[in-house]
């Protein structure tokens, strides 16, 4: 018998028992939905924090105190002289890889303006941080060079920050409080959403001088930030920073206070997280998947049974060996087939579902459509197998004599 005959009877065979051949597929709609939607979650997350770090700025390097060291009694931070504004001047100064050098300090603090009021991250720092961190201006100007040398109480709030204090009305122009000190709204952030830990529409920048002698008193920083000035300079730049800092600590290579992170190597690290988190959800839904493959194999071992007689007939009517292990494949493949393209369509659905109901960037790629289809496929080779043999190697007499 050819391939055309032998799946219109496997089909005349499953729709005679119509519910039962609905139930049979519904592990393996699960499984291939469940599928499909976790790996669309990852590759969903897996964007959204590269879009993050990379709306951070271009060609970044995060110079910041402290190394993590190793030693006897297990991981800690190593002894750390705090970077200084003379170890940001020195950088801006000595690396000519460096094409801008932002530095920057924050604290939580109450903010007023009239009868509102919120808590935000106060952010000290200088006149290069929009052009470092990629952040632009919807409305005024940014504080100058000369704002932070004479120690300048001007601000620039974000977003959110303009939302709270200033509902329906201008910032520009107005005076908020801070730590009792009055500063004067000269610029609002363009809305530019979460990056990471930090949200730059929940901040209000200031010149770093100020931050340091008028608001909090503190002398070090927590970054440097610096822009190097193309990508294939990032390697040279390190070593540059590295030079001029061990040279004003007085440390080596084995001593360290500081450490500098690369903007690329952030983003790999943190797509080997939500490549090894898509793994493990993917693996749970795989497993699902291979549940409902073990559902088929029961009820295809149920129907050989059922038609143990149909099966001696058709023997006898010179059906062979290879003619009912086929019919029977084609039934268990047929069946996860099915239910696969069901599955991968309810996948889509779930996954459209979650980004609008719980807001996450959800993506649904060819690549796990493929993957799912070709496991579905498999999944009902493997478990279609053995009830295929045990069909096709029954005794045409005795399975006529079957009861």
């Amino acid at each position: 018998m050819n391939f055309t005959e032998l799946l219109k009877i496997s089909i005349i065979s499953l729709g005679a028992n119509k519910m039962r051949s609905v139930l049979t597929m519904l592990g393996i709609i699960i499984g291939v939905a469940s599928v499909v939607a976790m790996l669309s979650v990852g590759e969903g997350a897996k964007q959204t924090i590269t879009k993050s770090i990379e709306s951070l700025g271009t060609n970044l390097l995060f110079v910041t105190p402290g190394q993590l060291k190793i030693g006897m009694g297990g991981q800690g931070m190593g002894s750390s002289q705090k970077l200084t504004v003379e170890d940001y001047e020195a950088i801006a100064r000595e690396c000519p890889s460096a094409l801008l050098v932002a530095p920057e300090n924050s604290k939580s603090a109450k903010v007023k303006a009239g009868l509102q009021n919120t808590t935000t991250q106060i952010v000290g720092t200088n006149h290069n941080y929009p052009l470092v961190r990629n952040m632009k201006l919807v409305k005024g100007s940014f504080f100058t060079a000369l704002d932070n040398k004479i120690y300048k109480k001007v601000a620039i709030i974000g977003d959110t920050v303009a939302e709270n204090l200033f509902p329906n009305l201008e910032p520009v122009g107005k005076q908020i409080s801070i730590n009792r000190n009055e500063f004067t709204v000269i610029g609002v952030l363009e809305k530019k959403g979460q990056s990471g830990p930090s949200n730059p529409d929940d901040m209000i920048l200031v010149p770093l001088s100020t931050f340091q002698k008028k608001l909090f008193g503190f002398k070090y920083l927590r970054t440097i930030n610096v822009q190097v000035t193309k990508k294939e300079s990032i390697d040279l730049a390190i070593e540059e920073i590295k030079s001029v800092l061990r040279k004003r600590h007085k440390t080596t290579e084995k001593n360290d206070d500081f450490s500098i992170r690369n903007q690329t190597d952030m983003l790999n690290k943190m797509s080997d997280i939500t490549d090894t988190i898509t793994l493990f959800l993917g693996g749970i839904a795989f497993i699902s998947l291979f549940v409902g493959g073990i559902g088929i194999m029961n009820i295809m071992l149920v129907s050989v049974t059922e038609r143990t007689r149909e099966i001696g007939l058709r023997k006898a009517l010179g059906a062979t060996k290879k003619d009912i292990l086929s019919q029977f494949l084609i039934e268990s493949i047929f069946l996860c087939i099915t239910g696969g393209i069901i599955g991968i369509s309810s996948g889509a659905g779930i996954s459209y579902a979650i980004s609008i109901i719980g807001g996450w960037n959800t993506i649904v790629s060819i690549n796990a459509i493929m993957l799912s289809f070709a496991f579905s496929f498999c999944v009902g080779l493997f478990f279609g197998i053995y009830p295929a043999n045990r069909a096709a190697g029954l005794d045409c007499v005795v399975a006529l004599r079957y009861e």
